[in-house]
């Protein structure tokens, strides 16, 4: 049974790291060897260019899914709202600031594996 991960990010004027943490949570799945994944970004009315970045990344990669608010719903509602919409078996939240290293992916998946 292949298990599907979703990974969710909240972003709010995240213009200068949003692109690092997909490549780094790619690379982070790659490494854990895992077949079926989508991340999720969800942006809370960012003002600073992330949502042209995270279109641009989306039309890159079709595992790659966007969620624009129309305002900011909070650091709260909005991610909770972007875990609601992946279709994984396990859904792991990263901050998109990258002060939770995406290196920690594997780890997380294994642990799930395991029975955690």
């Amino acid at each position: 049974m292949i298990e599907m991960i979703s990974v969710v990010s909240g972003c709010r004027n995240e213009r200068d790291n949003v692109a690092e943490l997909v490549q780094r949570i790619e690379a982070a799945l790659a490494e854990a060897k895992e077949r079926d994944w989508e991340i999720i970004l969800i942006d809370n009315d960012s003002k600073d260019g992330t949502q042209e970045i995270l279109r641009s990344l989306s039309k890159a990669n079709s595992k790659i899914k966007v969620i624009l608010n129309s305002r900011n719903f909070g650091h709260i509602r909005s991610p909770y709202h972007a875990i609601l919409q992946g279709r994984g078996d396990a859904v792991i939240y990263l901050a998109s600031d990258l002060q939770e290293p995406p290196e920690l992916i594997p780890e997380f998946i294994r642990k799930w594996k395991e029975g955690a």
